[in-house]
């Protein structure tokens, strides 16, 4: 683990070189999903501190497996808007906000105790019907809505567009 972050990191770099910009802003994030805890700590070892979770029920046991141990901890699939409360309570990052319901509800359950969750409006960008998020056209209406809500923060925007040749 200790070695793919190492070549990870270096391509990051290589490739915020070539861009101009300082590798330090920018930030990796391990999806860990289906990643057992205890390989997880090898990660934090080498230095990994973000995570990313895509089943509730999978990260909320990862969390407290790996609490003390000043991970963040990002959901980043679909969120139904039963398990809104336990993502608001418990992760840092949500990346997958597609509909204004899903984000009034983590709004009211992240409580103004704990700082404001952040958040990305996901976008379909290619209109795939396999694929979760807002159409491109609904995005501002959106964004404002939800920069709107208290104790949530909007970050930006969260999209995979289709794979093509035509780059």
């Amino acid at each position: 683990i200790s070695a793919n972050l190492q070549a990870v990191r270096a391509r990051i770099a290589a490739a915020a070189e070539s861009a101009g910009r300082p590798a330090e802003a920018i930030r990796l994030l391990a999806v860990s999903k289906t990643v057992a805890p205890t390989r997880l700590r090898e990660a934090v070892a080498a230095g990994q501190l973000a995570f990313g979770e895509n089943y509730v029920q999978e990260g909320l046991a990862k969390i407290e497996a790996l609490a003390g141990l000043g991970l963040e901890w990002h959901f980043i699939g679909p969120l139904q808007s039963n398990k809104t409360r336990p993502v608001a309570e418990r992760f840092a990052w949500v990346h997958g906000i597609d509909r204004l319901k899903i984000a009034e509800r983590l709004a009211e359950a992240r409580g103004t105790i704990q700082p404001p969750l952040q958040v990305c409006i996901q976008v379909n960008v290619s209109g795939e019907a396999s694929k979760s998020g807002v159409s491109p056209g609904d995005t501002a209406a959106l964004a404002r809505a939800v920069a709107a809500l208290p104790n949530l923060r909007l970050r930006g925007l969260m999209a995979i567009p289709e794979p093509t040749e035509d780059m």
